[in-house]
Formats: structure tokens, C-alpha cells, sequence
């Protein structure tokens, strides 16, 4: 019989330290959490170290770890509940190692469609704009310095495996990086609730190659990053609402974005 890690375990010990962001940055690696992320990952070449299981877990998914060319580890459920950040932890999470891309892969080819956070604090919204950018087909989403971790617990939840698909930047000093960007070709557009462009009048500017910039969720962008941008972006509202969420504004304006660009001729 298999004996199982508990919670004094050395690398469950070690697994746990990934569930802060000083731990992930010194080791190099972070913890993805739930059937869907382990799948992404296993499906991404060498994203996973090692995946850890409880006997439920293992049992309910045993096609996909017999399939997993990394070691898999059984462990009791209270050592399982360490390595989880969720009320009802689900007993299935992979090793994986850090996405970071540097950001002057971005300037030396960019992707046609992107996105930069600034500042962004909410680790929920930082996986949704994650799993939104991946929807709409961008290729990159760059964190910028003070922005919440995309490698945190509830980020990668949210993201819903969308981390394995794009290209992660974090840390970017952005007020160097977007000047960069549009020496290079990229159309910089800043959602602003008060900017003096609609989006439903940029035209040939969403042709590509275009990077979104949003800001903080209760502040937006930073002033000082906006007037960086080739234009400040703001979505009409026909009712009677004040503003939008982050998340559904970022979903708009990349949902706008795919069409213009996948559709020209409707621009």
C-alpha cells in the first residue's frame, strides 16, 4: 500500500510555501488547483513537475494522472487542505513552473492582439481578464509592477486554465514598456471611462497589432500611463448605468477588438 504524505511532509512542506507569493518567486514555481488547471497544464510541455492527489482525487481522476509522465503523489485530506486556498479544496493540484516571459519578447514580435494591467489588485479579476484575453485570441497579458500576482490561488482558479495558453509578463515597468510597444507598431488604447475616443469609432485603429491598457478597479488608469497611450478609450453606455467592472469592460474591448480584426471590412 501506497503510504500517504501528511501535512509534516518535506515536500508537502515545501508544496505549501507556493501558496505565497515569496514562495513561488524564490522556488520558481506555483500550485494550479481543480481538474481543469491540471489538465492545462499536463497539456502544456514541461509545465508540470509533480501532481499531488488525495485518494478521492486519484480515484475520480484516474484516466488523467495514469496519463501524467510526472510523478503523481498520494496525500491524506488535511495535507491536501494546506496546499488549497478554497473553502472546499478539491484535492487534485499540480507543481508547475513559473510562465514569466521577458517583456522585450513582446517588442521583438508583437502579438496582434494584447493586454497590460496596471496596477490591477484584484487576483479574481486578474485570472478573468486571463481567461478573456485567451477567448478573444491575445497572445500576451502583461502584468505591471504593483499589479496582483496571476500566479496566486484565486488567480489561477479564475483564469480556468487560460494561463497555460498565454504569454505572462509580470513585474513590467510599463511607463518604459508601452513607448517601446508603439515605437515597435503596437496601437496602445487605454480604457478610461472619460476618454475622449468611443470604441465603437477607433476603426482602422483596432487593426493591429493593439495592446489594451486597464487600470486599478477603483482608480483605472494611472494618469501618467494614459497619456502614454495613443488614445483613451471609452465604451458608450446607452442606460442609465455609472460605469462598468474591469472584467466586462476588458471583455468589451477585447471582444470588439477579435471582430474588427477578424472582419475588416465591418470596421
Amino acid at each position: 500500500m501506497t503510504e500517504l504524505l501528511t501535512e509534516r511532509s518535506a515536500r508537502v512542506v515545501a508544496a505549501r510555501k507556493l501558496t505565497r507569493r515569496a514562495g513561488r518567486d524564490a522556488a520558481g514555481l506555483f500550485l494550479a488547483e481543480g481538474r481543469q488547471a491540471v489538465v492545462e497544464a499536463l497539456a502544456t510541455p514541461d509545465g508540470v513537475r509533480e501532481v499531488y492527489a488525495t485518494e478521492a482525487a486519484a480515484a475520480a481522476h484516474r484516466e488523467l494522472l495514469a496519463g501524467a509522465r510526472v510523478p503523481v503523489r498520494l496525500l491524506t485530506d488535511k495535507a491536501a487542505a494546506g496546499l488549497s486556498e478554497t473553502v472546499t479544496p478539491q484535492g487534485l493540484v499540480a507543481v508547475c513552473g513559473l510562465r514569466d516571459v521577458d517583456p522585450t519578447a513582446l517588442t521583438a514580435s508583437p502579438p496582434r492582439l494584447s493586454v497590460a494591467l496596471a496596477e490591477l489588485a484584484d487576483p479574481g479579476n486578474a485570472g478573468t481578464v486571463l481567461r478573456t484575453a485567451d477567448a478573444c485570441g491575445a497572445g500576451a497579458v502583461v502584468f505591471g509592477a504593483g499589479s496582483a500576482d496571476p500566479y496566486g490561488g484565486k488567480a489561477v482558479r479564475a483564469s480556468a486554465g487560460s494561463l497555460f495558453h498565454v504569454d505572462v509578463v509580470r513585474g513590467a515597468p510599463l511607463e518604459e514598456l508601452l513607448p517601446a510597444l508603439r515605437r515597435a507598431g503596437v496601437t496602445v488604447l487605454a480604457a478610461d471611462g472619460g476618454g475622449e475616443a468611443p470604441l465603437d469609432a477607433l476603426g482602422d485603429r483596432l487593426a493591429g497589432p493593439v495592446l489594451w491598457l486597464f487600470g486599478n478597479e477603483a482608480r483605472g488608469v494611472p494618469a501618467g500611463l494614459a497619456a502614454l497611450a495613443d488614445a483613451r478609450v471609452r465604451i458608450p453606455m446607452r442606460g442609465r448605468a455609472e460605469s462598468l467592472n474591469l472584467a466586462a469592460a476588458a471583455a468589451i474591448c477585447l471582444y470588439t477588438t477579435q471582430l474588427a480584426q477578424e472582419n475588416p471590412r465591418e470596421r
